[in-house]
């Protein structure tokens, strides 16, 4: 240990350090958007006196709310401007867009980085939906470059999404035919010209989510041998947690009894529910017959545990997929195929054990493939998944699938490695004279063959080093710079549309009751420099 440095330094509170004005209006703005602050905060008294003892060189210049906005505005001006180069530099790009309702306000959220949560005034139909996605998208400069935009499965997206699709160029382009088109029509949709949206993903959160709760209810309510403990199980839960909910002193028995609490189920999330569930499993029966007794609550019988252990252990897996799809780093479209096979695997594995809800796993799975039938069969979600090098080939089982897939991700390939034209053909071949000299032609002027074409063996080469590769890290792909324009591609989107409903959270905490009365401007600039951490460089 070096002796000039075994003692702690001890530090010197009456040393001042004087800052930049620059540094302090930026601190000001951090503090006011990082925590949500209403903009009139720089003239409270208790913060200018705060801020007036920073010491400054030539003295610390306060803001009023005008400046203070006027700051913000400029800042935001940056950040747009910034996040516009940013994505001048990308290929591919993928958003996330969802519509939220508070305080009688609607808005549209959209996200990469979050681009806009613009106030939507109105019926939230599909044509309206449309064109302020498309306005955003354009704003950006991200019409060419969007490879999908993800939502949940609302009508009105999917709608504005199947009307507003480019239109697939016509293989019987050369057959010139005359058609009639009515003027009045032509009038109708002039407003609409030029609206065009990317491809569209549904959420696989949401899809999950409507599998764990609609699809699992109706199961359960239609199948005799489950129908009576289903509704007998879960209203003596709904008892226990009322009761916890609302009385201190059932909490308190609660706690005291086991330790813990007993959590609440919340309406609009499944896994809550999952989750309250699972709390009171784990709870022994005779701790559970007690609390019961004590708040005189019907007690949960053997068989009714029972099933709620099965429940639990049924739907566990699908806890675990509905995680990982809603994870914000590391999650790309290619992680969604996988996951679904593995789940469906998983459940199907449970059956064994189960004694009362026995046909659910078989139920979830079907339900898994109906909803999600089109991401199944979709040569992208493949391709996104075997182009992720944690993934590969590993997630599949047939080894029949395992050689198609592998066979897709070359002819993919391919697509980005031209074969030689004819012109480049033609350059490769000798050019014999014009006139043939018997003494000077030999043997290598008779034999004159085109070249071979070695693009099959250097792409067949690439894919299969690839596969074969040990290594997990998306570092990899530096090696297969083929295989990674692919990868860049299709996983540049999210299996769900988690970003955009993390941005509302955030929206709730600037729309509160006290701070209602911000313009809608002024709310969405708020609202986009706290969700891309504008001011925490």
């Amino acid at each position: 240990v070096d002796a000039n440095h075994s003692k702690q330094q001890r530090l010197d509170f009456n040393q001042t350090v004087s800052q930049g004005q620059g540094q302090i209006n930026k601190a000001i703005a951090r503090y006011v958007v990082e925590n949500m602050q209403p903009v009139s905060t720089v003239e409270s008294p208790a913060f200018r006196q705060l801020v007036s003892m920073i010491t400054c060189s030539g003295g610390t210049q306060q803001m009023g709310r005008k400046t203070f906005s006027n700051y913000l505005d400029k800042e935001y001006s940056k950040m747009e401007s910034e996040l516009k180069t940013t994505f001048e530099g990308l290929d591919y790009i993928a958003t996330t867009a969802d519509i939220w309702s508070v305080h009688n306000k609607s808005f549209l959220g959209l996200t990469k980085a979050v681009l806009a949560c613009k106030r939507i005034k109105g019926r939230h139909t599909y044509d309206v939906i449309a064109a302020e996605i498309n306005h955003i998208h354009s704003l950006y400069g991200l019409s060419t470059k969007v490879t999908a935009t993800v939502t949940d499965n609302g009508s009105n997206f999917v709608k504005a999404f199947q009307m507003y699709q480019p239109e697939s160029l016509s293989d019987d382009d050369d057959d010139e035919e005359v058609t009639f088109t009515n003027v009045a029509d032509v009038l109708d949709t002039s407003t609409e010209e030029g609206i065009v949206l990317p491809p569209h993903l549904r959420c696989a959160s949401h899809t999950l989510n409507l599998i764990s709760c609609s699809d699992v209810d109706k199961w359960l309510l239609s199948n005799p041998g489950t129908k009576g403990i289903y509704r007998s199980a879960t209203a003596k839960c709904t008892a226990l947690w009322s009761k916890a909910s609302r009385s201190t002193l059932a909490s308190e028995l609660v706690g005291d009894l086991v330790g813990k609490k007993l959590l609440v189920p919340c309406s609009t999330r499944w896994n809550s529910f999952y989750d309250a569930v699972a709390r009171i499993v784990e709870i022994p029966m005779t701790d559970l017959s007690t609390i019961s007794n004590r708040l005189e609550l019907k007690c949960i019988g053997e068989r009714e545990f029972q099933f709620l252990r099965e429940y639990c252990a049924i739907m566990k897996p699908l806890t675990v997929a509905l995680d990982i799809l809603q994870g914000e780093e590391n999650c790309y479209y290619g992680t969604l195929l996988p996951t679904i096979e593995v789940l469906m695997s998983k459940l199907l594995e449970i059956r064994e054990g189960l004694i009362i809800a026995t046909g659910l796993p078989d139920a979830i799975v079907q339900a898994i493939k109906t909803r999600f039938a089109s991401v199944l069969e979709s040569n992208d979600a493949i391709l996104a998944a075997v182009t992720l090098p944690m993934f590969k080939l590993r997630w599949l089982r047939d080894q029949r699938k395992k050689e198609m897939v592998k066979g897709m991700l070359a002819a993919e390939c391919h697509k980005l490695i031209p074969r030689p034209g004819p012109v480049q053909q033609a350059a490769k071949m000798p050019v014999s004279p014009t006139t043939p000299d018997s003494s000077s032609y030999n043997v290598q002027d008779f034999f004159c063959f085109e070249e071979a074409d070695d693009t099959f063996s250097t792409v067949e080469t690439e894919v299969m080093t690839y596969l074969r590769t040990a290594e997990t890290g998306m570092e990899i792909l530096k090696q297969f710079p083929t295989i990674k324009e692919i990868s860049l591609k299709k996983n540049a989107a999210t299996p769900s549309s988690a970003p955009v409903e993390k941005l509302f959270s955030l929206g709730s905490l600037v729309l509160s009751p006290k701070r209602n009365k911000l313009s809608d401007q002024r709310f969405e600039r708020l609202l986009l420099m706290r969700y891309n951490h504008w001011f925490e460089g």
